[in-house]
């Protein structure tokens, strides 16, 4: 039988998926690509693969929104007009 918290899970990934997809500010479009990692760990939880869970956690979640986090703000600061 299927679990309602994963549909609700599965629902919710759906969801931010599209409003990061139509976001205007990139800023905002990075942020909810963060939390589209981090329910994936919840949905990796809930799979019972907790090795997965926990490498997409350090590098989907951490390093990767970091380094777009980085980079965005590196572009913003070199293309700025005085």
């Amino acid at each position: 039988m299927i679990n309602v918290f994963e549909i609700a899970v599965s629902g919710l990934l759906i969801v931010l998926a599209f409003v990061a997809l139509n976001s205007k500010s990139l800023i905002k479009s990075v942020m909810l690509l963060s939390g589209i990692s981090m329910l994936t760990v919840v949905a990796f939880v809930m799979l019972k693969a907790p090795d997965v869970a926990v490498t997409e956690a350090v590098i989907g979640s951490g390093l990767v929104t970091s380094l777009f986090v980085f980079t965005l703000l590196s572009f913003r600061k070199t293309g700025e007009i005085e």
